[in-house]
């Protein structure tokens, strides 16, 4: 693990963190008591955006290392940010962290299944076939150190130390806030050789692919009759995949290709935006009928 990867993890367990500081064991007790609210959170990770997304490169005329990177983009569960995202917006959050707790450990099969399958079904894509493995060592760690031991510790910090949990719940929840604008600067400056007026393209097609999970997750939700709360939670973990894992498997297995980079990078940055978007639109609405 590079020192940008360490400090980037230890960024996103300190916003889980400060996440499950308002969390309580209750809440994944109700989870756990309607098991279909999770997977209706799964159904469009795993089945709804990799198919649509397959089925999209079939009938679009894209090079072959676009059509790929979407594939695999799809593929890949949601991240731990969806979390924070789901947080700010005022999901369900206990959902959206039992969806991407699920998520992870389903990724270790359906990756790579959905990966291979699609893009050898592909004309277009054949060629770029691999052998897709993911290390599941570095799934378990991943979802250990970022997602496992900072809610746990949350959670406990919570029940045990309410008043400290009180003093240092808002800096914290500000801290993950602040720390959200800072990847998406942090993106924009690393990436910002390519972004050009020739980008665009390429661009609006993220914002779409991106756009079109958020919408399955929000129709499945909304099919499967669940809660507002929980439907918030559903979409967002939809919008949000882990363009992280999709950049890391683009390293190994396709040495760094520069079209599949560009797709997975301008992801990593858009869905943060959009998602941000979503959640200032929600809390405003809930103010708005507050009063």
């Amino acid at each position: 693990m590079t020192s940008q990867q360490l400090i980037l993890s230890l960024v996103l367990a300190t916003m889980v963190f400060s996440v499950s500081l308002e969390l309580r064991i209750e809440d994944f007790r109700r989870v756990a008591q309607a098991p279909r609210a999770v997977l209706c959170g799964l159904i469009p990770q795993f089945i709804l955006l990799p198919v649509g997304t397959w089925l999209a490169t079939l009938v679009l005329d894209l090079p072959a290392n676009v059509e790929a990177a979407m594939i695999l983009v799809a593929a890949c569960p949601g991240g731990s940010l969806s979390n924070v995202i789901t947080h700010m917006g005022r999901g369900n959050t206990a959902l959206s962290v039992s969806i991407s707790a699920v998520a992870s450990l389903i990724a270790l099969f359906a990756t790579p299944f959905n990966f291979s399958w699609m893009i050898a079904a592909n004309p277009e894509t054949a060629t770029w076939l691999r052998e897709l493995s993911i290390d599941p060592s570095g799934i378990w760690l991943s979802l250990l150190m970022v997602l496992g031991i900072p809610l746990a510790l949350g959670l406990l910090f919570s029940h045990r130390l309410p008043r400290i949990t009180q003093r240092i719940r808002k800096p914290l929840g500000n801290f993950a806030v602040g720390a959200l604008i800072l990847f998406i600067v942090a993106g924009l400056i690393k990436e910002r050789q390519l972004l050009t007026l020739g980008l665009l393209p390429t661009f609006l097609i993220v914002v779409l692919h991106n756009a079109s999970g958020l919408f399955l997750g929000w129709a499945t939700a909304k099919a499967m009759r669940v809660s507002e709360r929980d439907r918030r939670a559903v979409m967002i973990e939809g919008g949000m995949q882990n363009s992280g894992l999709a950049l890391g498997i683009i390293a190994v297995q396709f040495n760094a290709e520069l079209g599949m980079v560009i797709i997975a990078s301008l992801w990593g940055i858009w869905h943060i935006v959009s998602g941000m978007t979503l959640a200032t639109f929600w809390r405003h609405n809930d103010a708005r009928y507050a009063h």
